[in-house]
């Protein structure tokens, strides 16, 4: 197991992580610790445990909203799959269609040809 050192707002953490994933919890300390100097930016010193508290909402919130997207995404996914289906098969009984025109086309041209070849 790896071990990682984030800082965040100016404290450091030791952190266990599993090997390989070292810049991943990097990236995610540096979130963390940008939400809340933008925090503290904003609002001032208003006490560290409220300010974490605030940035675990602020990436809650955002957290939810992906998820909200994403899900939107998937139910448009499912309906063009679903669009796409009913294009196959609307593609299959045009295809089957034909066919059955094209045999029934072939079935007089054949017939045509043994009356005209009966009339030579």
């Amino acid at each position: 197991m790896a071990q990682v050192v984030v800082t965040i707002a100016g404290r450091t953490y030791r952190m266990a992580c599993e090997d390989g994933q070292e810049s991943h919890i990097l990236a995610l300390a540096q979130h963390v610790d940008s939400k809340m100097a933008g925090l503290r930016a904003g609002f001032g010193e208003i006490g560290d445990q409220r300010l974490v508290v605030m940035a675990a909402i602020t990436i809650a919130d955002e957290l939810a909203e992906a998820r909200g997207r994403i899900e939107s995404l998937e139910q448009q996914i499912a309906a063009l799959a679903e669009v796409g289906q009913d294009a196959r098969e609307a593609r299959a009984a045009r295809e089957a269609h034909l066919a059955e025109a094209l045999g029934g086309a072939a079935e007089r041209l054949e017939a045509l040809a043994r009356e005209m070849a009966g009339k030579e």
